[in-house]
């Protein structure tokens, strides 16, 4: 059992026989005990954030697949947050093609409704996302929020090619 004993002193005077005062310290630790178990139980503990993501399968076989151009919309995510699409065949890719948006005022959600609204088989619309080697994780993030915003449930992450860097490059200069 814990326990606190007061001394009283004497000044040299008479003084009455008083019994120590003796205050068992037993029942507060039990308290304490109580409340850190109470809160412990009792709190919600926070819930790690998590991006649902998954690969494609690892098939020995490399199949290319072509989407129709008209089904499809390209974002390249560029330095400083800066977004940059287009809707054209690679073919016919020049730079002209390569517009800016911006997350501001919905600009990225809008653009991607007014491609899908556009899209003859809106069901196969897909959109590409292809990050530059210098654009910041914060932008893949903010693009990614941007598709559960817009219910797009067709999207992929690839690599920019040789043309798509040139333009880029052009672009940011």
């Amino acid at each position: 059992m814990a326990e606190v004993q007061i001394k009283e002193q004497s000044n040299g005077k008479k003084t009455q026989n008083k019994k120590p005062i003796r205050v068992d310290m037993t029942p507060m630790v039990d308290l304490g005990f109580l409340l850190i178990t109470f809160f412990m139980f009792t709190t919600n503990f926070s819930k790690p954030n998590a991006i649902n993501f998954s690969n494609p399968p690892k098939n020995p076989t490399h199949i290319e697949t072509h989407v129709d151009i008209r089904n499809s919309i390209t974002f390249i995510l560029g330095r400083d947050g800066r977004v940059f699409y287009y809707q054209a065949e690679k073919n016919d890719l020049n730079d002209n093609s390569l517009t800016e948006v911006s997350f501001d005022k919905a600009q990225v959600a809008k653009t991607i409704e007014a491609a899908k609204a556009n899209a003859p088989k809106k069901e196969n619309f897909t959109i590409i996302i292809k990050p530059a080697d210098d654009s910041q994780y914060k932008t893949m993030v903010d693009m990614l929020d941007e598709m559960t915003i817009t219910k797009s449930e067709k999207y992929g992450i690839a690599e920019m090619n040789d043309k798509e860097k040139e333009l880029y490059e052009k672009k940011v200069q």
